[in-house]
């Protein structure tokens, strides 16, 4: 068997383009332009090119950047004070704080002072507990991302056998959730479940965020499965090159899986089509307008 390759870059483009269609509506018959806040604290060199893309997505999909860029020796109450001004501007309809944040910040007590109703990352408290009680909110993008590409595969994930490898916050828990939400049946895998090849053979659906490169190989899957990749690891080639790779052994899944996603290219594209895609839906919760239904 030979895997359908799913187009991340392509279901992306078609996410975002709908999005931009959306947003010209909104500025044409309410005036609403969507706003997002993009804060990133320190040099990241991986952080400063994600950060960088996204305010290019932004700028795309015809929404409006404020972006904030602040020292690496920032204290914690100076990028409180910022988040504080940035929940107050009503032109600002989706705050996001780039993480990591330098070791003097506490992440959480940053997370948690962005308003609920603007945290396009989905990671608030408040944010997270709705997830997981079933109840409308804002939800993690790159999850969402999984979710989409999943569907655009299964159409439907009711009665479906999943199972998540890894437990963040970011990725493993909040995935499992939306596929709860979506009726599959789901195990929740990590370092530390027995016989991890055993229980990923029985996924109907396998998605992998464990971040260990090609940990995933062709022999853990089940015929015909639909399998998302969400790892990316940089390991060292030949000439001492480095290069991506996925948590899935791409070359052999592709054997037996029905469907996977390729790194890069796969899930990537999607976190930030969804992070778009956050950032309407909460612009119009703020104005009382309804969501749009894609």
């Amino acid at each position: 068997m030979t895997a359908r390759i799913i187009d991340g870059k392509a279901i992306a483009a078609d996410l975002r383009g709908n999005i931009a269609g959306e947003v010209a509506r909104l500025q044409a018959e309410h005036g609403l332009v969507p706003g997002i806040a993009v804060v990133l604290v320190g040099d990241n060199p991986a952080s400063e090119v994600y950060v960088r893309n996204k305010t290019k997505a932004v700028a795309n999909a015809g929404m409006r950047a404020f972006d904030r860029k602040l020292p690496a020796n920032t204290g914690e109450a100076e990028l409180l004070a910022l988040i504080a001004k940035l929940n107050a501007d009503v032109a600002v309809n989706g705050i996001l704080v780039q993480l990591p944040l330098p070791p003097q910040i506490d992440a959480q007590k940053v997370i948690a002072a962005i308003d609920p109703a603007k945290d396009v990352d989905g990671f608030h408290p408040l944010n997270v507990g709705r997830l997981a009680s079933g109840l409308p909110g804002l939800v993690p993008c790159t999850p969402l991302g999984c979710a989409w590409l999943a569907r655009t595969v299964r159409g439907s994930l009711a009665g479906l056998e999943a199972v998540v490898i890894g437990r963040s916050n970011i990725v493993g828990k909040p995935v499992a959730q939306m596929l709860l939400i979506e009726n599959a049946t789901v195990t929740i895998a990590h370092s530390k479940t027995r016989d991890l090849a055993a229980v990923c053979r029985r996924a109907d659906v396998l998605i992998a965020a464990i971040g260990k490169p090609e940990i995933v190989r062709g022999d853990w899957i089940k015929p015909g499965a639909t399998v998302i990749d969400v790892g990316i690891n940089r390991v060292a080639g030949e000439g001492g090159k480095t290069h991506i790779v996925g948590d899935v052994a791409f070359a052999d899944a592709a054997k037996v899986a029905g469907a996977i996603t390729p790194v890069p290219g796969g899930v990537g594209p999607m976190t930030i089509a969804c992070l778009l895609l956050n950032t309407l839906r909460a612009a119009c919760a703020q104005k009382g307008l309804p969501a749009p239904k894609f």
